[in-house]
């Protein structure tokens, strides 16, 4: 009996090794904003917002994603929104963009972590519970996410948007775009599992 506990306990270490090298060895993921200069079949090429070209193949079943303009009004009590934000003195955060999610994608990313919109910036992706209307032209809306909650200062300047299915005609040259976790294939291309696509607003994320 001892010898098959002993046989047993080995094997589960084991495997708890082989998971944990295997999640070791997942390539890491590289976000990519920028245009479409080119499209051929799944291939895409993009001009990053550093200036540079890179080569992106969609996945067979990749998600398209459409960005569509919405307004401080959508943003309703118990609404599912991200926010990348930059810190203040005070502990809150100023809005420099605000993406409301679908009810689909309401948990997508919960929490609170840094973001490389511009340096120091973060994003918060939660659950509004609060909205306040300053006198003035900003308004205040306070976050819930599991851990904690972040208060945001959303001024008129802040753009806001929602997401909408989309597909492959809408990925074309002059496009902007916004792909949040590539990964790069043996031949220096990126495999794009998801693309965001600007419609009536660019990806601001």
């Amino acid at each position: 009996m001892h010898q098959m506990t002993r046989v047993a306990a080995a094997a589960a270490a084991a495997t708890i090794a082989a998971a944990s090298a295997a999640w070791a060895q997942q390539p890491p993921t590289v976000r990519v904003r920028g245009t479409i200069e080119a499209v051929d079949g799944q291939n895409l090429t993009i001009k990053t917002r550093e200036g540079a070209d890179v080569k992106a193949k969609l996945a067979d079943n990749a998600m398209i994603v459409a960005v569509v303009k919405a307004s401080y009004s959508d943003i309703k009590q118990g609404s599912f929104i991200g926010v990348t934000g930059m810190p203040q003195a005070d502990g809150s955060q100023r809005c420099m963009e605000i993406h409301i999610f679908p009810e689909a994608m309401r948990g997508t990313g919960e929490g609170h972590r840094p973001w490389d919109l511009r340096p120091q910036s973060t994003m918060t992706n939660a659950t509004v519970d609060q909205l306040v209307t300053a006198v003035g032209s900003d308004h205040t809306v306070t976050l819930k996410y599991k851990d904690g909650e972040k208060k945001i200062v959303v001024g008129p300047e802040c753009p806001i948007v929602t997401y909408a299915p989309a597909d492959k005609s809408e990925l074309k040259p002059g496009a902007k775009i916004f792909i949040n976790a590539a990964t790069k294939n043996e031949d220096g291309t990126l495999a794009v599992p998801r693309i965001n696509v600007g419609r009536d607003a660019p990806p601001p994320m």
